[in-house]
């Protein structure tokens, strides 16, 4: 059987002595050379966290320590590290609780009963994955959220059903004059003038069969302060939290016109 060959760095919290020598046996049929270190309590383990220089790619947690134990300890391994991967290894087959932890953010549940040398290697593999695809992901996110507040230009994102203000950047706080909570009580009709209500409306019906295509069109805005502008208005979908609205890019146009 070939090994994995790369340098995991293990942390495994666990009080039993021969349940630790039983993990660390798995690991090593899976794994050619794992550095492997054993916390025997929560104190241990806040210890081992807290002063090691050691970037731990993975940790093993027992729930019964003498120290912490069940949700308590799940809850307080998850604030103190919420970056690194956790699976649990425990003897308790309470079903509801193993969801629980794993909707809590814990990355597996595995049963000591159960466990062999490779579920217990597939488990680390697959949590340590997964947890760089959340890194990346949160990475993705910051950059398109920097990308949204930090705009020059005023956007913002609203819903094709109410019309409502689902968020809005600063410079579309300072441009228009609306506060942020203005916004968010407003729907995208209200800096509409009384005109251009029902062009709105009909150009929003049609981008919803277009759905995956950006839309480009001028439009009057009105400022807080009554001003009217007009707008070249970018609009495309976006996705968040598994619902469909639009993000807007406004430039204002006026002053281009008035040359």
């Amino acid at each position: 059987m070939t090994k994995d060959k790369k340098p995991y760095s293990i942390l495994v919290i666990e009080d039993n002595s021969g349940d630790f020598t039983i993990v660390d046996d798995f690991l090593r049929e899976q794994i050619l050379n794992p550095f492997i270190i054993q916390a025997k309590n929560y104190k241990q383990a806040l210890s081992i966290l807290s002063e090691s220089d050691v970037v731990f790619d993975i940790i093993l947690l027992d729930l019964s320590l003498p120290d912490k134990n069940g949700q308590n300890l799940i809850s307080e391994m998850l604030r103190i590290v919420p970056l690194y991967p956790i699976v649990v290894l425990t003897g308790y087959t309470d079903i509801d609780f193993s969801i629980k932890s794993i909707s809590l953010g814990i990355f597996d549940y595995l049963l000591k009963d159960d466990l062999n040398s490779i579920t217990l290697y597939k488990s680390i593999v697959y949590a340590i994955e997964r947890s760089k695809t959340i890194a990346e992901l949160k990475k993705s996110e910051k950059r398109a959220s920097d990308l949204f507040n930090l705009s020059p230009q005023p956007m913002w994102i609203f819903d094709q059903k109410t019309y409502r203000f689902i968020q809005v950047n600063k410079s579309a706080v300072d441009h228009y004059g609306f506060s942020n909570e203005e916004f968010l009580s407003m729907t995208i009709m209200d800096i509409r003038p009384e005109d251009e209500i029902l062009k709105t409306k009909e150009v929003i019906e049609v981008v919803k069969t277009k759905a995956d295509e950006i839309f480009k069109g001028k439009f009057m805005h009105r400022k807080k302060s009554g001003e009217l502008i007009e707008v070249e208005l970018f609009s495309s979908p976006i996705m968040i939290n598994d619902k469909h609205f639009r993000s807007v890019i406004a430039i204002d146009v006026t002053e281009k016109k008035s040359l």
